[in-house]
């Protein structure tokens, strides 16, 4: 089962990818109750954290302002070629990205500087983009 052309929501809000020593507690600023998007990843190396940008506090390692669309799912484990379709168009428009996968969807970081290109670049590639309104 391949990609199809696929619907991709700006969620509202900016974004930060913070970085936290691997061993630190997941810190209370991590989590807002009902934010649009949250994810925690622990590895051997570090502790990042994926949050609305206005709850990480100053002085913490930080890449702050990226906007991000969430595609539209469930999405089936056996379909293929998603994340292809998303990042190939993105890197032919210079725009880098941070993904975070969840069991139904994925969730596609982008600069905030570069959200208009990003969003040209998806559209160009035949997916749809669903703005908030008023943004």
């Amino acid at each position: 089962m391949s990609a199809r052309p696929l619907v991709l929501d700006l969620l509202p809000g900016s974004f930060a990818v913070s970085r936290l020593d691997p061993g630190a507690a997941v810190p209370g600023w991590a989590d807002r109750p009902g934010s649009p998007l949250s994810s925690r990843t622990r590895t051997a190396d570090e502790l990042s954290v994926v949050c609305p940008a206005d709850l990480v506090p100053e002085g913490v390692r930080a890449e702050r302002g990226w906007r991000a669309f969430r595609v539209e799912g469930p999405l089936p484990f056996a379909l293929t070629g998603v994340l292809a379709s998303i990042a190939g168009p993105l890197a032919d428009a210079g725009v880098n990205l941070f993904v975070v996968s969840t069991f139904d969807t994925d969730y596609v970081l982008v600069p905030g500087r570069l959200l208009d290109r990003a969003a040209a670049a998806l559209e160009a590639e035949g997916h749809a983009v669903r703005r908030p309104a008023g943004s």
